[in-house]
């Protein structure tokens, strides 16, 4: 009985010393780790914003010039790119059908002629009718008239120039058969150069104030020439949802050729100074814009800005942040106030000083 006594009080000693070593082996809960959060330094926008479009330098009169019949190209006389003047043979057709036409209604109006130089002589003599011999008149004055349009026919296998130019495209080559009307090549005017650009619709406003305009040629970028907004297309694109422009080229030089691409930029509204921070970076706070402020301590609270404007993929703003505050600009949607997190920074960024919009084919005419 007695050693059954030791036996247990023996095991009710070791037993928390068996827990205790037990428990020793066992790891301490780890800590929940800290949410990464990309930041950034809240900075202004350091110029006048302006906007970029690129566009394709055209002409403002651009003729499309045709043969009046058909036939089939015999002769080219030109290439792309050559100047022209008033006059200048461009092209033929093979004249062979026309000439056959223009001799055979030559032929019919000599033959009308003879018969009505017959009828005056037998209506002197009383021997016909005098609407007989009117009947003979009238059928040389068609003659006549169909000789003298198969001679304009005949002429018409020649296509000349009406007005100087530079040829901007080649649309037909020899031995191909064209129709009336059908463009063989189109002329464009030399001195009134223009950039074709198309303006999205959140950025009409800002053009249609804009006074002036500054082009750049990719060719030549150091090369900068002044520009003017000259008309915007009534209606916008279906598709794209933009306007088409056209931006007279002043004073511009021989560098400057159809078909170059060139840069057209507007001086903006002037935001020099407006905190400007990126649009992922605005929380709504019971339908009010807000955003993630990062405390010293790298714990987030919301604060409420006033917003300005909208800027592509940037905001500016009236109030609500100081330029040097730290805010988050990712995941703001998981956050929460008072929340502690691991600062991932991104380097500070100013509104952009120019916004591009891409090339477009659309031309007001």
């Amino acid at each position: 009985m007695t050693q059954r006594r030791t036996q247990i009080f023996a095991t009710a000693i070791l037993m928390p010393v068996v827990l205790m070593v037990a428990g020793c082996g066992r790891d301490a809960p780890k800590a929940e780790p800290l949410r990464p959060v990309l930041t950034e330094r809240v900075g202004t926008a350091d110029n006048t914003a302006s906007s970029n479009y690129s566009g394709e330098v055209r002409s403002r009169v651009e003729q499309p010039l045709a043969f009046r019949i058909a036939g089939k190209i015999s002769e080219r006389l030109v290439d792309a790119g050559a100047v022209i003047k008033p006059g200048q043979v461009l092209a033929r057709l093979d004249p062979l059908d026309t000439t056959l036409s223009a001799s055979s209604a030559e032929a019919q109006r000599q033959l009308a002629d003879a018969d009505a130089a017959r009828f005056r002589e037998l209506k002197r003599q009383n021997f016909v009718s005098q609407s007989a011999l009117d009947s003979r008149e009238t059928a040389l004055k068609a003659a006549a008239a169909q000789a003298d349009l198969a001679k304009n026919q005949s002429a018409y296998t020649v296509l000349k120039a009406d007005q100087p130019g530079v040829v901007g495209q080649v649309l037909a080559e020899v031995g191909q058969v064209v129709t009336p009307g059908q463009p063989i090549f189109r002329v464009a005017r030399p001195d009134t150069l223009e950039v074709s650009i198309a303006i999205p619709e959140s950025r009409l406003g800002e053009a249609r104030k804009a006074n002036e305009a500054e082009v750049t040629l990719w060719a030549e970028e150091s090369v900068h020439f002044k520009g003017k907004l000259r008309e915007i297309a009534a209606m916008a694109d279906p598709a794209t949802r933009t306007y088409a422009a056209r931006v007279s080229i002043i004073d511009a030089d021989p560098r400057v050729v159809f078909g170059m691409t060139a840069s057209v930029r507007f001086p903006g509204s002037g935001s020099a100074g407006r905190i400007s921070i990126p649009q992922t970076a605005l929380f709504q706070k019971d339908a009010k814009p807000a955003v993630w402020l990062v405390a010293a301590d790298d714990t987030v609270n919301l604060r409420s800005v006033e917003v300005e404007r909208y800027v592509d993929e940037r905001v500016e703003l009236k109030a609500g942040l100081q330029a040097g505050e730290r805010i988050a600009v990712a995941g703001v949607h998981k956050l929460s106030d008072g929340e502690k997190i691991r600062v991932t920074e991104k380097a500070a960024t100013a509104a952009p000083a120019s916004v591009s919009a891409p090339a477009t084919s659309s031309q007001p005419k």
